[in-house]
């Protein structure tokens, strides 16, 4: 700094009298105090009460008056920006004066004003914004439990002013009618969850069963049942040596039983009844039968899962429009959806997909649809009436294929390699690379073009 403005600086503070001292006082104790508010706006606004309620359980009574403020957010947030308007208002009135005092008689004295109104621009942002905004974000929870007490006391000495605001609120509520707040949206609840992992805040195994849970209700019975043709069920009248090699192939501890056809399912016998039977040396298996329940291709999953709750069984039988059986759907299908694949010790794996190489893969004609292109990474808006990769097969051929009957899908070459009279059991799909969709042209470019047209 040069020796004159040194000179001048010292002249000036000690030309300063008790009274510009007292001003400068007055004036740091405003932007401490306008601090203070702008935290404590920040933190009741961004501090997360389930942290809270954890240290109030924990025998903390400073959160418990946090939340107990928390639950008259309004009241306190009013509270917190009247305080800070009293405080700058007041701060920036004070900060004309002393600048005013300060520079009289001096050459800066005709811009006192703009002086002021610059150097307390900078201090508030800084010091009375930024600065403890930034600190109360990062300590939310700390900060509201160490401010609650005098918050208190605050909100009581501005308690009249509040009340004539809370009177004024409920007029402009009445004059503008508040539109009710829209609950979340699956699509939003699914955004939060995606983010949440993203961040750490959870892993991958919790986001998945999140997700699980939310679109429970969107899946139909039509979506994970054990269609007919995979059915095993047997006769009512059937020998009792052709069950017990029945339950010996499938593996199943309980199969449908039906009656003549398998359109009139009576019941459901378990292996260990059936086994109990035979130790019995009994001959009629009508008296370990169980009975089901019938739903409906189109019901939701989550009303079946509480229906088997309720009627304490394991299965149930899909029946269509018809009252035909369509399929069956069993408590561990459902819950399947929820935590994933359940395998136990008698489980055959099935292998759904083997890849053949980077771009091309075999996969079986029972597989989920919605799980191939989702595993293919292809989007596509268009409908389907199937839910089996067969099933697609034959809807977008509009016949039943034969083997090596093969055509295309966006970028997906699909080629049928096993196949019999009545369904598509194996597809061969080569994934392609996706075309690079040219952007269309602005204004601009358009005229470019047109010139280099005519050229």
């Amino acid at each position: 700094m040069h020796p004159q403005q040194v000179t001048s600086t010292v002249n000036l503070l000690s030309a300063m009298g008790t009274t510009q001292i007292v001003l400068l006082i007055v004036l740091i104790a405003l932007i401490a105090l306008s601090a203070f508010f702008s935290a404590t706006e920040t933190a009741y606004s961004s501090c997360n009460k389930i942290r809270l309620k954890s240290l109030e359980s924990g025998g903390s009574k400073r959160a418990a008056r946090a939340l107990r403020q928390l639950e008259h957010y309004d009241r306190v947030i009013s509270t917190v920006l009247v305080g800070n308007n009293i405080v700058n208002i007041t701060m920036t009135s004070i900060a004309t004066v002393f600048f005013i005092e300060l520079l009289k008689n001096t050459t800066a004295e005709q811009i006192a004003v703009t002086i002021s109104t610059i150097v307390m621009t900078v201090l508030v942002l800084v010091f009375g914004e930024i600065t403890p905004k930034t600190l109360a974000k990062e300590h939310a929870e700390g900060w509201v439990c160490a401010v609650a007490s005098v918050m208190s006391a605050i909100m009581v000495v501005l308690f009249p002013i509040n009340w004539l605001f809370s009177m004024w609120k409920k007029l402009m509520n009445k004059i503008f009618k508040k539109k009710e707040e829209q609950p979340y949206t699956e699509d939003e609840l699914i955004t939060i969850v995606e983010t949440a992992h993203s961040e750490g805040g959870i892993d991958e195994h919790e986001s998945q069963l999140i997700r699980s849970a939310i679109e429970f209700e969107d899946m139909d019975v039509d979506d994970i049942m054990v269609p007919r043709v995979n059915v095993a069920a047997f006769e009512e009248t059937a020998p009792l040596d052709e069950i017990a090699e029945l339950f010996a192939t499938s593996g199943f501890s309980r199969l449908p039983v039906y009656n003549k056809t398998i359109d009139t399912i009576v019941g459901v016998l378990h292996e260990k009844d059936f086994y109990q039977l035979m130790r019995e040396n009994g001959r009629d298996i009508r008296e370990k039968i169980t009975p089901c329940i019938c739903v409906s291709l189109n019901m939701k999953i989550s009303k079946v899962l509480r229906m088997l709750q309720k009627a304490k069984v394991h299965m149930a039988i899909v029946v269509d429009e018809f009252g035909g059986t369509a399929g069956i759907v069993t408590l561990e299908d459902i819950l399947e959806e929820l935590v994933g694949e359940i395998w136990d010790e008698h489980d055959e794996v099935e292998v759904l997909y083997k890849r053949i190489d980077d771009n091309t893969f075999l996969v079986q004609g029972n597989e989920n649809l919605e799980d191939m292109f989702e595993e293919l990474d292809v989007e596509t808006k268009e409908e389907f009436d199937s839910t089996t990769v067969g099933g697609w097969v034959t809807e977008q051929l509009q016949k039943i294929p034969v083997s090596g009957e093969s055509f295309e899908f966006e970028n997906l070459d699909i080629t049928v390699t096993k196949a019999n009279s009545r369904r598509v059991l194996e597809v061969k799909i080569k994934v392609n690379e996706k075309p690079v969709e040219e952007e269309e042209d602005g204004p601009l470019q358009k005229v470019i073009k047109r010139i280099e047209e005519k050229d």
